[in-house]
């Protein structure tokens, strides 16, 4: 049998090994979430390796997002005991397994859970309440985006989150899920109950009504 020959490579120079672990370094921080041990990347990632955009660009919210936020733990410190409560931000790493992890934009935790959580690493213990503002994420390893939205929400339920509630800023909709419920949807006008004696009106965290 006629063998064939591999053509001969040079090795890399310091400038090119260099220039590949840089590279490498910049696709590991675009990472957002990590899947069963499978990455998924910011959305649009693909024009901060091609340097079209920058890594800061490609992080931030909108005004509206970064409001709601915002004004959300406002409202909902003043409504809580935060002597038994706290309420984490920033898009909190929630870590299910070694290699499987999802950001939140704002979970509620009692105290009392978090007390043994290593403060420097994602939290291994559920919220009692994730608040997600739409999403960061590439949506090219799913079908569709109700089915990310979907399977995010249903392992959250799983591991522990005793109610989902998801802000779509676009369509002004809300998508409440809990388990063993039926998940609804509502406008943006109408109350979303977080825990009890705890709710918000989407529209009123937005555009505070005068008093």
């Amino acid at each position: 049998m006629e063998t064939v020959s591999k053509p001969n490579r040079f090795p890399l120079t310091p400038e090119q090994k260099q220039r590949r672990a840089d590279r490498a370094q910049l696709r590991k921080s675009l990472i957002y979430e990590m899947w069963d041990g499978k990455p998924v990347y910011y959305a649009g990632y693909e024009d901060v390796l091609d340097g079209t955009k920058t890594v800061e660009q490609l992080m931030s919210s909108s005004i509206l997002q970064s409001l709601l936020a915002s004004r959300l733990i406002i409202h909902i410190a003043s409504h809580l005991d935060m002597d038994v409560y706290a309420i984490l931000g920033n898009e909190l790493g929630i870590q299910f397994k070694k290699g499987d992890w999802r950001a939140c934009d704002l979970a509620i935790f009692e105290l009392a859970v978090l007390a043994d959580q290593d403060e420097t690493k994602y939290a291994w213990v559920p919220p009692k309440v994730a608040i997600e503002i739409d999403t960061k994420a590439n949506m090219s390893h799913v079908d569709s985006e109700f089915d990310y939205y979907e399977q995010k929400t249903t392992q959250l339920l799983k591991f522990g989150v005793e109610k989902v509630i998801w802000l779509f800023t676009k369509s002004r909709k809300v998508w409440i899920a809990e388990s063993d419920k039926d998940w609804i949807i509502r406008d943006w006008s109408q109350p979303v109950e977080v825990l009890p004696n705890c709710q918000f009106v989407p529209d009123q965290i937005v555009v505070p009504s005068k008093k």
